[in-house]
């Protein structure tokens, strides 16, 4: 990628939805520019912007999952788990051998139901163990690694601030139908939204609105990190004493490498998910920088090998 192809990838991570001609003003080149630079990187399946709902405000709690399987299985686990639509960020790691994911339930019921009958169950999965997910640090939509342009020209495209929420949300159908088709476009026209809810235009400006403002929909930029030179990555798990846990998470999301944290359930309390440049990097990256925070007591790293699932829909 050139200057304007990542000022561009920088400039839809802060607001994914953002006008090509408010990001050529920024840019300092032309709207076609910026379209067509935007076309040719979504063509080439390089990014792509994907409409996400806040899961919290619709009354749903976050899982990461860990399965051990044997090597013949974890291809085809890891495939059935990327076709569900309550997963996300599924990952072959650890020779092949092992899947991480990221999934959400709602209520109990659902969760009883993930945890005792959804998981796969074979004598191929070795081990299964689920985390709940308590508080985010940092999320993929806030990487560091995708940093190009300057703070004053992030701040003119920055969005205006969501409004705090308090207790789950209820959506009707319309709503419902909108999220869908904004999770496979997040920069579908308003035209094609109208077509996906039977709504006026007019109605489609309106909810997309609000629905940002209530902090229930947000836009997230899918970018595989090997586009951007960042060509290992890996996640982590790391124990701290409780008292420890929540300074560890805020120092793990200064880092530039870190692009996902956060605080969990388990035998270690704290989750991550790291971009570098290469094995070298990453062990500068644990060697040095990780183990400068002294309140981490245990740590294990697992290389990612193939990632078969990044954004992923809501089941609504």
């Amino acid at each position: 990628m050139d200057t304007v192809d990542r000022a561009l990838v920088h400039a839809l991570q802060i607001d994914g939805r953002a006008p090509f001609r408010a990001i050529a003003d920024v840019l300092g080149v032309s709207e076609n520019t910026v379209a067509r630079r935007y076309r040719r990187l979504r063509g080439q399946g390089v990014l792509r912007v994907a409409g996400l709902v806040n899961g919290a405000r619709l009354g749903y709690t976050q899982w990461t999952i860990r399965l051990r399987c044997t090597p013949d299985a974890a291809v085809p686990v890891a495939k059935a788990l990327a076709a569900r639509d309550d997963t996300s960020f599924v990952y072959l790691m650890s020779g092949g051998t092992e899947i991480s994911c990221t999934v959400r339930t709602r209520g109990t019921r659902d969760q009883d139901a993930l945890l005792l009958d959804k998981l796969p169950r074979t004598s191929r999965v070795v081990s299964v163990s689920a985390h709940l997910l308590l508080r985010n640090f940092v999320l993929p939509d806030g990487w560091q690694g995708l940093a190009w342009l300057s703070p004053e020209q992030a701040d003119r495209l920055r969005p205006p601030p969501v409004e705090a929420g308090d207790g789950p949300i209820d959506l009707d159908e319309g709503d419902k139908a909108l999220l869908r088709a904004l999770n496979l476009d997040g920069r579908a026209s308003y035209a094609e939204l109208a077509a996906a809810t039977g709504w006026s235009e007019t109605t489609v400006k309106r909810r997309l609105y609000a629905l940002r403002g209530q902090g229930i929909l947000s836009y997230q930029l899918d970018v595989p990190p090997s586009a951007l030179g960042f060509g290992t990555e890996a996640r982590l798990w790391i124990a701290a004493p409780p008292a420890k846990a929540v300074e560890v998470g805020a120092a793990l999301a200064r880092h530039p490498e870190i692009a996902f944290a956060a605080l969990t359930t388990g035998p270690t309390n704290l989750v991550a998910a790291l971009n570098c440049r290469d094995p070298l990097d990453l062990g500068r990256y644990l060697t040095e920088r990780l183990a400068a925070l002294e309140a981490v007591t245990t740590m294990e790293t697992a290389p990612i090998i193939r990632t078969v699932k990044r954004g992923g829909s809501l089941r609504l």
